[in-house]
């Protein structure tokens, strides 16, 4: 008789109760997360408030629609952050440790271990912020109306859907990069990886203009990485109710492409793995 395959919500909600009994037992660096978080939210709404004080908007983006796509970034960062960092950054612990001999004799898959056992609950906070303030920003554009209509629930499902593929896309980056830990040995730059990474998606694609550098990385991060792409869709969506279907395709297929490609790698660097004990 043949196992019975794992019940892998139930799993999850498992990792879930299990972070959350962490974090409760550790609360005062708990608290010291969300106010971080907080304080950093708080920095960038300054710095832009300043900028709009002096300019009507950048490059077609007024005050609040940029709110709504700040929003959006940190939505999708904050998702990321929560379900999947923790994890892929410690996945290379696994490889020196010999620790992943473990994982890989679970009766799940191993993906899914690696990737979903540790959630980091106070970035929670971070997404409400970020919900909060989208909220804001469409309460100010005076877009409720719009929204409430059949046209603007198919929006608003875009906007969610698009936002998922922006953290499919960036999980999948990650997964690659800590899979590599496998032939490295050990891969400390995922934090400083993603730091990067994520500079270039804080702004609007259409920012990326006036000169060849900022053209070629507009273009190299629109059709190669798609990381402006996957933030800036979203907001153009929801808030400006236009896009060009071919920028949707871009974004919809590289989450999907992302997800295979990470998933062969995973697959790939787990045949690389020597055991501890090998």
């Amino acid at each position: 008789m043949s196992p019975s395959r794992p019940n892998y919500s139930r799993v999850w909600l498992t990792f879930f109760r299990n972070s959350l009994v962490r974090e409760m037992t550790f609360r005062g660096n708990f608290l010291i997360t969300i106010l971080t978080r907080t304080f950093y939210f708080a920095a960038n709404l300054v710095l832009f408030e300043i900028i709009y004080r002096q300019v009507p908007d950048i490059n077609g983006w007024t005050r609040w629609e940029y709110y709504a796509f700040m929003a959006t970034g940190m939505l999708i960062n904050a998702l990321v952050e929560a379900f999947f960092m923790p994890n892929c950054a410690n996945f290379s612990e696994l490889i020196r440790t010999g620790n992943l001999d473990f994982a890989l004799l679970k009766p799940i898959d191993t993906q899914f271990l690696v990737s979903f056992e540790k959630v980091e609950i106070a970035m929670v906070g971070q997404v409400a912020l970020s919900i909060a303030m989208l909220a804001w920003s469409i309460t100010e554009l005076h877009l409720w109306s719009e929204l409430a209509t059949p046209t603007g629930a198919l929006r608003i499902a875009g906007y969610f859907g698009l936002v998922g593929c922006g953290v499919a896309f960036f999980y999948s980056l990650m997964i690659v990069l800590s899979a590599m830990s496998v032939w490295l040995g050990r891969n400390q730059g995922l934090y400083d990886f993603w730091f990067y990474i994520t500079i270039f998606a804080r702004y609007p694609r259409e920012i990326w203009t006036g000169s060849m550098t900022a053209e070629v990385i507009q273009d190299a991060f629109t059709y190669v990485l798609p990381i402006l792409l996957v933030v800036t869709l979203p907001a153009r969506v929801l808030v400006k109710a236009t896009e060009n279907p071919l920028f949707v395709g871009l974004c919809v297929g590289s989450a999907a492409v992302g997800l295979v490609l990470s998933r062969l790698v995973f697959q790939v660097s787990l045949r690389g793995y020597r055991s501890a004990s090998s």
